[in-house]
């Protein structure tokens, strides 16, 4: 197993202290493994906010292609996770708020509609640093995803934090 690869297995193990080991050796912390993945696509999507900040550390871009069809970014990977510390190292390393990667998604819409009720804490953390609360992804808003996924909980959730209701036929009052 070639650098990349091992640097890979490790961020995505949560193996802080291989992944600093390994850095000092890879010539490029943004390479891909054989996978197709890069290390801080596979930190950022298993939640280790201390990979994260290691990659992020030696040179890792934060808004780099991610996931398994490289459709999406690290930002989007952890908050459609609702991996709250990592969302938090990204955002803190420049990552943006509104959509991004291949596919446009929108990592509010998405923190607020995975999972059975979405991730209040994420959805939060996410507006507190800047996210637009009615930011549209596939010409829908988070709450009008959640309005439709009956994610009632954080249809309230977002409507206390200042969301309206687009034209699109959602009723958002439950």
């Amino acid at each position: 197993m070639d650098m990349t690869d091992q640097l890979v297995r490790s961020a995505d193990d949560g193996d802080a202290v291989s992944v600093a080991r390994l850095l000092k050796h890879v010539a490029a912390v943004d390479a891909v493994g054989t996978g197709g993945r890069t290390a801080l696509d596979t930190a950022a999507e298993r939640g280790h906010a201390d990979v994260v900040r290691l990659l992020l550390g030696a040179g890792a871009d934060p808004q780099q292609r991610a996931g398994e069809h490289q459709e999406s970014t690290p930002l989007c990977l952890a908050a459609s996770r609702g991996h709250r510390a990592v969302v938090e190292v990204l955002l803190d390393a420049g990552a943006h708020t509104g959509a991004q990667g291949r596919m446009n998604w929108v990592p509010l819409v998405l923190a607020a509609t995975a999972g059975d009720e979405g991730f209040p804490e994420t959805v939060d953390l996410l507006l507190d640093r800047g996210a637009d609360v009615n930011a549209v992804m596939k010409r829908k808003t988070a709450l009008d995803w959640a309005t439709g996924f009956g994610h009632v909980r954080m249809v309230r959730h977002l409507l206390s934090r200042g969301a309206t209701a687009s034209n699109r036929g959602t009723d958002p009052r439950v």
